[in-house]
């Protein structure tokens, strides 16, 4: 990019929306929108903009950022890009959009602060995704949780102080468990080698005791866990979900559930190789029962929003099973599936909040042939429902397909118990729908609704064309994805081996290993 920080310019752009926002009245709300949304989409078009420029070919990462922070500490602002976090960084730009673009009716009070609190929200995220010290990670990642849990307790459902309360507790306790560990880090690498170090590149390059390497993981793991949420940490997910605003929720179903499954891949595995696989058992069938516990609270739901969200804790799980395949397959697999996550759920909530601002309720027993007098929106809701549950030409099923696949390979009976996930699915979302959109259009207040006016077309457009591009030609994400994967599954599976046999220490000397998954390109 001829020396231009264009990470940078991605991550801090959305501030160029907030200054002027702060200094307008909170009257004009239509300025602020527009404002906020424009700052969105600068965030979007400068991700396009990289993508652009993104080798896919390389492993390695690229456009690389890193000037000195707090020297004493020798922490550095150090940002970096690779084939694993690209289409994470596009999934957050381009979701950003879609959820302040909803609000434009939704959200009514306090506009100004809503805004704000969104445009620092998707800063941190952005941040998370691209921080390549772990102290800068850290930062980022706190800098996301205050600003989602205004979203939840200021502009939510009735509930909301409870469910936003629940969401920070949760999120805060991982957090400290992921700083001890990070600080742990830095006091090993210090120890070692006189000074301490927050750089992901060149802890890789740093030995880790077995025994550490397990308590290691269990801090990073936990604190990864509760943010995707895998069983049994999803408890604070359904109330988040449900109490959030519309865009709240898409936002959160859509980029920060991502930000647990991507911390996996990005630190876990590379750096506690050993305690990966030790507790990849452990992992999967935590990851299994929440396939089939998702799924199955998903079908007693009487609420089309909990429905969902119940939903995602079953979706996740595929995610997680796949990237501890240890193979291309199961981990190229699990970050396309975050990407036709975000996607296809983001927009199934965009779809609710469109039709509980008609009608003012969720419950599924307050429908019933919708697809009588909102066509249209019926349609959307359907196709989008099918990517959810994975039928062929959508998006989700090439995620999924990958996913199980790779566990295959890896364990065949896990991929065969993961599998009745996707039965489950298809029972409880066509279940909803026949309630919902068929049958006779009974219920008074159903038959004036109005279908989908030109801006919320415009809105849920966009998410529909990505549903059936990537399930008709996914070939352009799976390119881009998978040389920085297969240098992953090289590395870990390599570094495993080494630690097992004892002949780690050589490798270190060297540092060969880690010039394909780490190195740099500016």
């Amino acid at each position: 990019m001829n020396g231009m920080p264009i990470l940078s310019w991605i991550i801090f752009v959305p501030a160029l929306g907030v200054i002027p926002i702060l200094f307008i009245n909170g009257n004009r709300k239509n300025l602020i929108r527009l404002i906020a949304l424009s700052a969105a989409l600068a965030a979007f078009v400068l991700s396009l903009v990289m993508l652009s420029g993104f080798d896919g070919g390389s492993a390695g990462m690229q456009f690389v950022e890193k000037k000195t922070w707090i020297r004493a500490f020798n922490i550095e602002y150090h940002v970096g890009v690779d084939g694993i976090s690209v289409l994470l960084v596009l999934l957050t730009t381009f979701i950003s959009v879609i959820a302040i673009a909803s609000t434009w009716t939704a959200i009514t009070e306090k506009v100004k602060g809503f805004m704000i609190s969104f445009l620092l929200l998707e800063i941190g995220m952005l941040g998370v995704f691209l921080a390549l010290d772990l102290f800068l990670f850290y930062v980022f990642w706190e800098v996301m949780l205050l600003p989602m849990y205004f979203l939840i307790g200021i502009w939510g459902g009735q509930r909301r102080i409870y469910a936003a309360i629940k969401f920070i507790l949760f999120t805060m306790t991982g957090s400290l468990l992921m700083l001890i560990g990070i600080l742990y880090l830095y006091h090993l690498h210090g120890g070692i080698n006189g000074y301490g170090t927050f750089n992901l590149i060149k802890l890789l390059d740093m030995p880790i005791p077995r025994i550490a390497q397990f308590w290691l993981f269990g801090a990073f793991g936990l604190a990864f866990a509760i943010k995707v949420p895998i069983f049994p940490f999803h408890t604070w997910l359904p109330d988040a979900h449900v109490e959030a605003p519309t865009a709240g929720s898409i936002i959160l179903a859509g980029v920060l559930l991502k930000m647990g499954t991507y911390g996996f891949i990005r630190f876990c595995l590379p750096l506690f190789p050993v305690a990966s696989f030790y507790f990849m058992p452990l992992i999967s069938i935590l990851a299994i029962i929440g396939i089939i516990y998702g799924g199955l609270v998903s079908a007693v739901q009487r609420d089309i929003k909990s429905l969902v969200a119940f939903s995602s804790v079953a979706h996740l799980g595929f995610v997680m099973l796949g990237m501890f395949a240890f193979n291309i397959q199961g981990i190229s697999g699990s970050l396309l599936q975050m990407i036709n996550h975000g996607i296809s759920t983001g927009a199934l909530f965009l779809l609710v909040g469109i039709i509980y601002e008609r009608r003012h309720t969720r419950l599924i027993e307050d429908f019933g042939g919708l697809a009588h007098v909102m066509p249209i929106y019926s349609a959307g809701f359907m196709i989008i429902a099918l990517s959810s549950i994975g039928l062929p030409g959508t998006n989700g099923f090439v995620g999924e397909f990958l996913i199980l696949l790779g566990m295959f390979k890896t364990k065949p009976l896990y991929s065969i118990l993961a599998a009745t996930g996707v039965i489950i699915a298809a029972v409880y979302m066509l279940w909803m729908i026949q309630r919902v959109f068929f049958g006779e259009c009974a219920n008074e207040k159903n038959r004036i609704l109005k279908d989908m006016n030109l801006r919320e077309k415009f809105v849920l457009a966009p998410l529909i064309v990505m549903v059936f591009w990537i399930g008709f030609y996914p070939k352009p994400f799976l390119k881009t994805i998978e040389p920085s994967v297969a240098k992953l599954v090289e590395f870990v599976q390599i570094r495993n081996e080494q630690y097992k046999s004892g002949t780690i220490s050589q490798i270190l000397k060297s540092g060969s290993e880690n010039r394909g998954i780490a190195g740099e390109r500016r």
